[in-house]
């Protein structure tokens, strides 16, 4: 095991290619090294984990809202506790949720419990091109994930023009003084240039120990203490709601008829579908924009099939529970405010 991890953080906005460019780095991962990978999801189904295509990579998956807002923020510390403690990987992937705030990354990673274990090496932020700039205007955690990113992969190039590509460019650097762009299709990035790059970043370096790892209830008093810091971001920039509704199957046609009664105020939605049990697709819904393509459902994620995740303002709930009335095979299973749990 090694004496430090350097972490890399995926960040960028719902649909944008977060996990298409993970698989890439898990890809051209030197085999010699121990990776680690940390997903978020705003949402309560783990569809996300399902697409990272390597079964032996250590991942933990964190739910149910951003890791950075005051909703999980107690689950992410102790998974990075976990992961100082008795993982320590070379390297901590972590992919935030697209509505992340993560603008207290740094300070996380250099509490004092953690004893200098994580290095913040880079955060990517991953952008798609043609639809960033209707993002930009209406969320604010877009603007705060361009603020504390260092590298912007503006993706899907290859659907985008020319002067919707410099438009990101030029947004981004209302905030960044210096920023760094790849331009990029299915998020193919020369990742192998940041590994392991042997620098300090000054984060670690103003980092304090404790020389020791805290007990069970000492760490759940420390989370408390840091939750009640008025200087920490753990509001979420967004006001969103999650819900999961189950499809009971039928003909695709009839999936992709309820498809087009979605609300258009629906900002993300995505869950594994089947018509006939065998044949499975992965539905993805983003600010109007949907695809149903064919994709693998391991065995042991069985329990997602027909299960479809939706993400929105309050004011789309209503709008689904009034479709589900009107469509006997889309019923409702939960709905989900990440600051006040399961409602």
């Amino acid at each position: 095991m090694t004496d430090q991890t350097n972490v890399f953080l995926i960040t960028g906005f719902l649909g944008s290619g977060k996990t298409t460019f993970l698989n890439r780095i898990i890809h051209d991962f030197p085999r010699d090294k121990k990776l680690m990978i940390l997903m978020n999801e705003f949402g309560e189904l783990d569809v996300d984990g399902t697409l990272v295509q390597d079964e032996d990579i250590d991942l933990l998956e964190i739910s149910k809202g951003s890791i950075f807002c005051v909703c999980v923020k107690t689950d992410f510390i102790k998974g990075l506790q976990r992961i100082a403690k008795e993982i320590q990987p070379d390297v901590l992937l972590i992919e935030s949720t697209g509505v992340a705030n993560p603008t207290d990354l740094k300070r996380d990673l250099t509490l004092p419990f953690f004893n200098n274990r994580f290095n913040l090496t880079e955060q990517f932020c991953v952008i798609d091109a043609a639809h960033f700039e209707e993002e930009y205007e209406v969320f604010s955690s877009v603007e705060k994930q361009i603020a504390s990113s260092t590298v912007f992969i503006i993706n899907k190039v290859d659907v985008a023009t020319a002067e919707q590509v410099q438009q990101v460019k030029d947004l981004v650097a209302r905030h960044h003084p210096a920023p760094v762009f790849y331009e990029t299709s299915y998020a193919d990035f020369p990742f192998q240039e940041f590994f392991f790059k042997g620098q300090e970043s000054p984060a670690q370096a103003e980092g304090k120990t404790l020389d020791r790892y805290l007990t069970s209830q000492e760490l759940e008093a420390a989370i408390e203490r840091m939750l009640a810091d008025p200087n920490r971001e753990i509001t979420p920039p967004d006001r969103l709601l999650s819900a999961i509704y189950s499809w009971k199957g039928g003909k695709l046609e009839e999936f992709k008829s309820l498809v087009g009664r979605l609300p258009k105020a629906l900002v993300r939605s995505k869950g594994f579908v089947s018509a006939d049990g065998i044949t499975i697709y992965l539905f993805s819904w983003v600010m109007g924009r949907w695809t149903l393509e064919e994709a693998p459902l391991p065995p042991d994620r069985i329990h997602l099939l027909n299960r479809v995740v939706f993400i929105g303002p309050p004011e789309v709930m209503p709008q689904l529970t009034a479709i589900s009335g009107q469509v006997p095979a889309f019923s409702p299973e939960s709905q989900r405010d990440p600051m006040e749990g399961r409602v």
